[in-house]
């Protein structure tokens, strides 16, 4: 017992390392800075291959936007992030800052990332603006990060259902009510099935559900 709480109190130094250095963003709350992947504490961008509709309906990959955004604004200035956690992905939960500007906070009020309200309300009144001025992803519809990942990840491992290509995460259900496709985040989305041996499939857009004569889900 000891010697697990000397090794740790000789760790917790590395981990409260500032770290400083020309950021790389890999997509909108995920850099890295000297060397170290870093995920910015409290915000949740649209995942890279993750998609949003328009105000009109239409589609747009607003998670390589948003990515292509936060390039934009930090990516050519030297940042400065302070550790607060390893997540379980072995990266460095941080705060970051640029010429003395929250980075986490710029993005989300500038509409390119979500208030992560599960780790922290911090940019809850950013979001909020960005939301009423219908500033990026508040310009149309979106799934929240999290429901797209969780969504993404039960295609993977559902046993029961037919695998589904990467990143068609929309379910085209057919039952009493018709051809029915239903979109993560939607009431019943969890716990439809995908029987491809009934003609169910899943869909990587709305508009090829629609197109294939499929209708959206009311829940």
């Amino acid at each position: 017992m000891r010697w697990f709480i000397f090794a740790l109190l000789l760790a917790l130094p590395v981990q409260a390392e500032t770290l400083t250095g020309k950021p790389r963003f890999l997509d909108a709350d995920t850099l890295k800075v000297a060397g170290v992947a870093v995920r910015l504490f409290g915000i949740d961008a649209p995942e890279l291959d993750q998609t949003c509709l328009r105000s009109n309906g239409r589609e747009w990959a607003c998670g390589k936007w948003a990515a292509d955004q936060a390039r934009a604004l930090f990516g050519k200035a030297s940042m400065t992030c302070q550790p607060i956690e390893l997540d379980p992905y072995g990266r460095t939960v941080a705060r970051c800052f640029s010429g003395g500007v929250d980075v986490g906070e710029t993005l989300v009020r500038q509409g390119l990332a979500l208030a992560y309200r599960r780790y922290s309300i911090d940019y809850v009144a950013a979001e909020k603006a960005a939301a009423v001025t219908l500033t990026g992803i508040w310009e149309g519809t979106l799934v929240p990060p999290e429901d797209f990942r969780a969504a993404k990840a039960e295609a993977r491992v559902t046993a029961n259902q037919g695998a589904a290509p990467t990143g068609c995460v929309i379910k085209g259900n057919i039952s009493k009510s018709g051809r029915i496709y239903h979109l993560p985040g939607q009431e019943n989305y969890a716990k439809t099935m995908i029987s491809e041996a009934k003609g169910e499939q899943w869909f990587c857009s709305e508009s090829e559900a629609r197109a294939a004569g499929w209708r959206k889900a009311e829940r």
